[in-house]
């Protein structure tokens, strides 16, 4: 019954992509300047041929995927919605097509035009071999009144360089080093010291059809496998597409290397990129050991299209084959994770998007031998599911309104939530200038009801210089089991100064207040990109 609900997925999901034609369109360059949990900024030259709603496209390496939905914009820049799994970076390099004709023959320098030939992009032709990328120290102190002081420090490293040297050698990386200060007589077992490398990879571009990446990577055709350390070849075929990958997943606990938790696998796929649809999918099976014996055998499949700039869609699953009890082999596929979502944008005000997912937990053979009939007795074998819906609306040329509903809920009808979520945004306030943000969330689940309300004011202070916010925000916990009822209030403000072009610094200040306690927060960050 899975294999046939999600073949039947599969077709419907994979029938736009059998549609190719080729069209000469021009392009815009423009770079990520900066990054919230939701959306990218976008810096372009001129933005007069963006509309809201529009796709923007990642160009990393040679590949060119649609990442981010304009949802509000400037004369030069644009603010975006990331869409799922992209993995979006400050300074990466964006592509927005649009559908004038342009002459073949002319390339502009893509660091000061910014228009590009897009038959270009992705071809065989040596691009800038600039470094970008950033790094960055920052801090985070609580000081409580009633419980110890604790201080962290961050230093983050990111940076791509693209065929170094005009070669066809490309390095890209991002890691992290934490350190956490705590009071000597605190008992913590969490580590004091964390050195974390997410991404460092070498690629080399065999030819301009077929490349290989050694070192620790998340392949972004294939990003629900995670990161993988070792080697990854791909190679296209036309439309097609195949690839070959073998290394190690980093360990469970510290994310460190672990050369006893050997992969191997493959995918194939089909890409297809035209003026009316874009779409990107890919099927593949892996196997995973632990001590060179199985820990989990799978195949994964993953979609994205954007179809008539108007329609996104990404879905994903893994079915997992292989299902050993008692030394014993059983051929009973399972689903362990299934995820779907369409956004759809009407007209050049209003867009919406709804998803669903469902996931088990993931069973290891091997690492967790110990629980496997705990695990897969059908009383523990629960399907965690959610669904989401979300709009947003732009009714006048300065205002934008959005509202969202989730719901989290289990197969046995546990642990069930639901959470709704609202916001209103004024730009350019008349005398006062800036932004204004209300927005008002209310959770309930089966042991607590969360109500939060809270009110931003951005504005710049010196233009082009310094920005400040200044925040006020609710909250109203109520644990139903004792009916305790906790009240917080927030008071902040954070500045924001450019030092130079490519530097800054940020200094954020919160008092959180309770009838029996007061926290302060102070955060700082300097960042210098390149």
């Amino acid at each position: 019954m899975i294999l046939k609900s999600v073949s039947i997925l599969s077709l419907l999901v994979l029938s736009p992509l059998f549609c190719f034609a080729q069209n000469n369109t021009e392009v815009l360059q423009g770079k990520v300047t900066f990054i919230t949990s939701n959306n990218a900024y976008v810096k372009f030259s001129d933005t007069r041929n963006i509309s809201i709603g529009d796709t923007l496209r990642l160009l990393r390496g040679t590949t060119l995927s649609p990442s981010l939905i304009v949802k509000n914009k400037s004369s030069t820049s644009c603010v975006a919605i990331i869409l799922n799994g992209a993995d979006v970076k400050v300074d990466d390099k964006i592509i927005f097509r649009s559908k004038a004709p342009i002459d073949q023959k002319r390339i502009d320098d893509p660091n000061n035009g910014t228009k590009i030939n897009s038959d270009k992009v992705g071809a065989s032709t040596r691009r800038s071999n600039k470094i970008n990328g950033s790094v960055s120290a920052a801090s985070y102190s609580t000081i409580s009144s009633t419980r110890g002081n604790v201080t962290r420090a961050m230093y983050r490293l990111s940076f791509n360089a693209p065929q170094i040297n005009n070669s066809k050698f490309s390095v890209e990386t991002y890691m992290n080093y934490r350190q956490t200060f705590v009071p000597k007589d605190t008992m913590s077992l969490q580590p004091k010291d964390v050195f974390n490398i997410y991404n460092l990879a070498l690629r080399y571009d065999v030819t301009p059809t077929m490349s290989l990446i050694v070192g620790r990577k998340i392949n972004p055709k294939v990003s629900s496998v995670g990161a993988i350390d070792g080697l990854q070849a791909e190679k296209f075929f036309g439309n097609f597409y195949a690839g070959l990958l073998v290394g190690f997943r980093p360990d469970v606990m510290d994310y460190k290397f672990n050369s006893d938790l050997l992969q191997y696998g493959g995918y194939i796929g089909l890409k297809s990129d035209n003026k009316e649809m874009y779409s990107q999918t890919t099927l593949g099976f892996l196997e995973q050991k632990n001590n060179g014996n199985i820990d989990r055998r799978y195949t994964y499949f993953q979609h994205s299209s954007t179809i008539g700039r108007a329609l996104n869609i990404f879905s994903s699953f893994e079915l997992d084959l292989y299902n050993r009890v008692n030394a014993d082999s059983v051929g009973k596929p399972r689903l362990t994770n299934f995820y779907v979502s369409l956004a759809y944008r009407i007209g050049r005000k209003v867009d919406f998007s709804v998803s669903y997912n469902t996931r088990k937990q993931i069973i290891y053979y091997e690492t967790l031998k110990t629980e496997i009939e705990r695990l897969l007795d059908d009383d523990n074998d629960i399907a965690r599911q959610g669904m989401r819906f979300r709009v947003n609306a732009r009714p006048f040329k300065n205002i934008s309104i959005g509202l969202s509903y989730s719901k989290r809920f289990q197969s046995n009808d546990h642990n069930n939530s639901d959470n709704y979520n609202g916001y209103i945004n004024v730009s350019k306030i008349p005398w006062i200038g800036g932004s204004l943000s209300l927005n008002a969330n209310r959770n309930t689940s089966s042991y607590m009801e969360s109500n939060i309300l809270s009110f931003r004011h951005s504005r710049p202070l010196i233009k082009m210089k310094l920005d400040a916010d200044l925040y006020y925000r609710i909250v109203d916990y109520t644990y139903l089991s004792s009916e305790l009822i906790t009240k917080q209030n927030y008071y902040g403000i954070s500045l924001s100064y450019r030092i130079t072009k490519k530097m800054s610094v940020t200094v954020l200040g919160e008092l959180a207040a309770t009838a029996t306690e007061e926290n302060y927060r102070v955060n700082t960050r300097l960042i210098q990109r390149f």
